[in-house]
């Protein structure tokens, strides 16, 4: 667990944050511990912002927090956390694989949020290392969300190295089915400000690797969440595992089963089942 708490005045650019990350990987050392270090941000909601945000991802506007929308006030805190020097895997690069969020209490853009993000659980992973960034929101004297996101540095295999794995996703008929537009990935930057290259146009994200622009992690786990409806907007846990990424354009197919105490989702190719995208879990 930190120990250090940095408290900042304003919400740190992504965009800064990005280049500033280019340069640091070169001085990053894969064998140094975690940053014993928390950083923490006051934040009050912007309307405007929320109301894009629930647009974008297929949520009713309403003054009520999306089940995802604390991540986005707290990322730019974990991307400036694994932008440091002292932390020790590079931020280019790092893969997102899965995802733990809880909200504990119903929010409204009326509460007053204090943003806390550390890392901890660096480990070998069968891929390379895994590292978790946790976001904790409070309000008042209550602790209201909690975020685990879990990223991947792809290095040296790790073949006893242990790893969460992701259920099987439902099968069947879907539930929706949605064609995914070729500039989503700028659109969802411009709420998010996650602006990494992979995301925004062809050929930025074939120097990475890609065929395409791909879209956004956390915009396909919350536009599932979205279309399961308003049980979401309560207090829940959900966990996702974010499998083969969603090249933009192209069409996606939402699969649900019910359960007793709440869903289990999955994203998949409209085109070729056997792509899956994601799979989530939804409980109360």
């Amino acid at each position: 667990m930190s120990e250090r708490f940095e408290v900042l005045s304003e919400t740190p650019s992504l965009a800064t944050t990005f280049a500033k990350a280019v340069v640091t990987s070169f001085r990053k050392d894969a064998k140094a511990p975690l940053p014993e270090t928390t950083l923490q941000l006051q934040v009050e909601v912007d309307r405007e912002h929320l109301a894009t945000y629930q647009r974008i991802c297929g949520w009713s506007v309403s003054d009520v927090l999306p089940h995802t929308y604390p991540h986005v006030l707290g990322f730019p805190l974990q991307a400036t956390l694994m932008a440091r020097t002292d932390f020790p895997l590079a931020l280019a690069g790092l893969v997102h694989v899965e995802n733990t969020i809880t909200v504990h209490e119903r929010l409204t853009a009326d509460d007053e949020l204090v943003i806390s993000v550390h890392a901890e659980n660096l480990r070998p992973h069968p891929k390379g290392t895994a590292v978790d960034l946790v976001t904790l929101v409070d309000s008042g004297d209550s602790r209201v969300w909690e975020g685990r996101s879990t990223y991947l540095a792809r290095g040296k295999s790790n073949p006893d190295a242990e790893s969460s794995r992701p259920i099987d996703i439902p099968t069947g008929t879907p539930a929706a089915r949605w064609r995914v537009a070729e500039d989503l990935g700028r659109t969802y930057a411009s709420v998010s400000g996650d602006v990494n290259p992979i995301h925004l146009y062809a050929i930025t994200a074939k120097a990475m690797g890609f065929p395409r622009a791909i879209a956004h992690g956390m915009w396909t786990y919350a536009r599932t969440l979205a279309a399961l409806g308003p049980a979401v907007d309560g207090p829940s846990t959900s966990q996702v595992w974010f499998k083969k990424p969603v090249l933009l354009p192209s069409a996606v197919e939402l699969v649900v089963d019910r359960t007793d105490d709440g869903f289990t989702a999955g994203l998949r190719s409209a085109k070729k089942h056997e792509t899956e995208h994601l799979v989530l879990t939804l409980g109360w």
